[in-house]
């Protein structure tokens, strides 16, 4: 049996985390499966892919003790292609909004939405164009480019030279490029085999059902499996959430339970919550059963992640987010609105903290009773069963339940 592992969608605008046999792995376009010798990595139709941006990552990951990622790691021929001028645009168009708004979204400026924004308006390039005729190619790449100067009077773009590197990339990943609709479809279908697919952002930063306009530009959700990938909704087995023992966010946007006090820099600076790819603080509040109810209306988890519980074993009583109030009433749904988001009152439940440490507890009873209460509590008003705890950053640091 081998394994697959697989990403769906997004780009290097997100980051993970990764701690294997002591070495700390950063990944942001490469699957985090990459690591496993014996597993196939897979980049869907889905992901939006900057050459440069996958080979510098990869280079870094090298130097970690990442070996022979070429031979594991295959692209979809119909992902589309990342340019260094999309990302020069992500971070002209933030300026344009600051100026005309007095805001912005909070951009991470790889790139992404402009991206996206091609692969709607059918001008886009894929991976598949790349390896094609190059000339054929050239042409809509300039063509393109030129879209974006004239949009952009002050875009000042390489087409020579960006175009002779990327006829570089195109050669060294050839090799690589398969067909994925066929290979997942071979991958279903032939010899039994575990397949997992990882997501890229959460899903409040999913383009439909995040917190509009902050969020990514492609749908983070379970949805995405089957757009990002090729796969039949009857082929999707377990949907497992992931989700923090407290609640985190990058960037601009509502966020109901944030602690903007001490409790907020303590979960902040034990968690070490800051972005891998864009290197800033994560800002940190309570638990929001609230959008932990709504992530799972939208992807019907069989079981959840419960990570970095240990964070939180230092504090003498901690708050859950049980419901949203506006005008003194609950509200039963996530608004979709920012600024009514931004006006509701979030009532709280508080459960006694256990004081005590946890990074070495690898069974249920290790757990002290009071961090038992505060899982149940979690299981009980979310009606979804957690299989994984995480009490530390390594993977031995990890409580399976069943």
């Amino acid at each position: 049996m081998w394994r697959l592992a697989e990403a769906a969608e997004g780009g290097n605008n997100a980051g993970h985390t990764v701690v294997a046999d002591g070495k700390e792995y950063d990944f942001h376009l490469l699957p985090s499966g990459i690591i496993n010798p014996k597993a196939i990595s897979f980049i869907g139709n889905g992901v939006v892919i900057h050459l440069p941006g996958l080979f510098e990552e990869a280079e870094k990951n090298e130097k970690k003790g990442l070996k022979e990622w070429e031979k594991r790691l295959i692209i979809s021929d119909r992902a589309h292609l990342v340019f260094d001028f999309h990302q020069t645009v992500d971070g002209l168009q933030e300026i344009q909004r600051q100026e005309q708004e007095g805001k912005n979204i909070g951009t991470t400026k790889k790139g992404i939405g402009p991206t996206y924004s091609s692969k709607a308006a059918r001008t886009g390039l894929r991976v598949c164009d790349l390896l094609a005729d190059f000339s054929d190619f050239s042409s809509r790449f300039k063509l393109l480019a030129q879209q974006y100067q004239s949009m952009f009077p002050g875009l000042k773009i390489d087409i020579e030279g960006q175009l002779k590197k990327l006829k570089e990339f195109a050669e060294r990943i050839r090799p690589m490029v398969r067909d994925g609709i066929y290979f997942m479809h071979e991958a279903l279908h032939g010899p039994v085999k575990k397949i997992l697919v990882e997501g890229a952002n959460a899903a409040l930063l999913d383009i439909d059902f995040g917190t509009y306009p902050f969020v990514t530009s492609s749908n983070c959700t379970a949805g995405s499996v089957c757009t990002g990938l090729g796969i039949p909704p009857s082929n999707i087995g377990a949907v497992y959430g992931v989700f923090k023992a407290y609640t985190t966010r990058v960037g601009i946007g509502a966020f109901p339970t944030e602690l903007t006090n001490e409790i907020g820099e303590l979960l902040q600076s034990r968690g070490h919550e800051v972005g891998v790819t864009t290197g800033r603080k994560r800002r940190c509040g309570w638990l929001d059963l609230v959008i932990l109810k709504y992530a799972n209306m939208i992807n019907g988890f069989t079981a959840l992640a419960l990570m970095k519980l240990d964070i939180l074993e230092v504090l003498d009583e901690i708050k859950i987010g049980l419901a949203y109030k506006l005008n003194g009433k609950r509200i039963p749904y996530f608004p979709a609105n920012q600024e009514i988001l931004n006006q509701v009152e979030v009532e709280y439940e508080t459960l006694p903290g256990w004081k005590s440490s946890i990074i070495n507890a690898r069974t249920w009873d290790d757990l002290p009773p009071k961090a038992q209460n505060y899982i149940r509590f979690i299981e009980n008003h979310v009606a979804v069963p957690i299989k994984w705890i995480g009490v530390g950053k390594s993977r031995e640091s990890m409580i399976q339940l069943f």
